[in-house]
């Protein structure tokens, strides 16, 4: 299949890119130099042109607290963007898969988020990744939205680094135990998006690693598995303010993948392995 990926220079971009390769599907990578999806014009223009069967936009203004001082910024690449791209999907006839996120809800459940459950975004990223998906399906009667969360892999700035990075530099570190969700490596999310769009099984999904964790748990099994002696002591979110509200609850459910007999994602521990053997290659 010909294939666009938008945000292809991406932490999540270049693993997809990676994939279809490995698929042997035509891969097209469009990252800001080639494509603005902020320019209505360019995106059919350049849609168009290349005639792909499928869209997989990975593209996002992911930066959550810089959204909450420039939502106008984040609207024009999550709402916008998405909206153009499904307005060329539906007039070449590609498929669209939107990568989308557990920001789209609050926070505030106790048991694992249905992808049909009502939306409700403490701020302003949620805010615009939630539009996106609604721009998605008032143009288009069949589409995918995989909504994902807490994502690392070896091509951007993400958790895992950072710990590493700290660890190293100071020996010891603080991290939030009140927030709780799945990791999500870029590896197996790209593997489960090209394997979704290679299917007709249209509609929302909900793709992390499997298992849960707190952001403080995770931070101790990254120094377990990298084998480093660091202390990591546990914090409130009140003792680590930041501009934008975090959900307190990002547990989200793979049941939809089940139903649709699709490849669920390995646990969160075993991709963190193979995410540090990955690193160390």
């Amino acid at each position: 299949m010909k294939v666009v990926v938008t945000g292809a220079a991406g932490q999540l971009g270049q693993d997809v890119m990676q994939e279809l390769e490995r698929k042997n599907h035509q891969a097209f990578g469009a990252d800001r130099q080639q494509l603005d999806i902020t320019k209505e014009e360019e995106v059919l223009a350049f849609i168009s042109e290349v005639k792909p069967d499928v869209i997989l936009h990975c593209a996002a203004y992911t930066n959550v607290d810089a959204a909450e001082e420039n939502e106008e910024a984040a609207y024009q690449v999550n709402a916008a963007g998405t909206e153009y791209l499904a307005k060329a999907a539906k007039q070449t006839g590609a498929k669209m898969l939107y990568v989308s996120t557990d920001y789209v809800f609050d926070g505030t459940a106790n048991e694992p988020y249905e992808v049909d459950e009502p939306t409700k975004p403490l701020g302003a990223y949620g805010r615009t990744k939630l539009a996106g998906e609604q721009f998605l399906q008032k143009h288009l009667n069949e589409f995918f939205i995989v909504r994902t969360a807490w994502v690392f892999g070896i091509y951007g700035n993400n958790f895992v680094k950072t710990m590493i990075r700290l660890g190293k530099e100071r020996g010891e570190v603080g991290v939030v135990h009140d927030q709780v969700g799945s990791p999500t490596y870029t590896v197996d999310l790209a593997r489960f998006m090209v394997e979704l769009m290679e299917t007709d099984k249209y509609g929302i999904y909900h793709a992390t690693n499997s298992g849960i964790c707190s952001w403080y748990e995770f931070a101790v099994e990254i120094f377990k598995q990298a084998e480093m002696d660091v202390k990591v002591n546990p914090l409130t979110s009140d003792q680590f303010p930041r501009p934008a509200a975090r959900p307190k609850y990002s547990v989200l459910s793979k049941k939809m993948i089940e139903i649709q007999g699709l490849r669920p994602l390995r646990d969160w521990k075993e991709a963190l392995a193979a995410y540090l053997a990955e690193s160390k290659a």
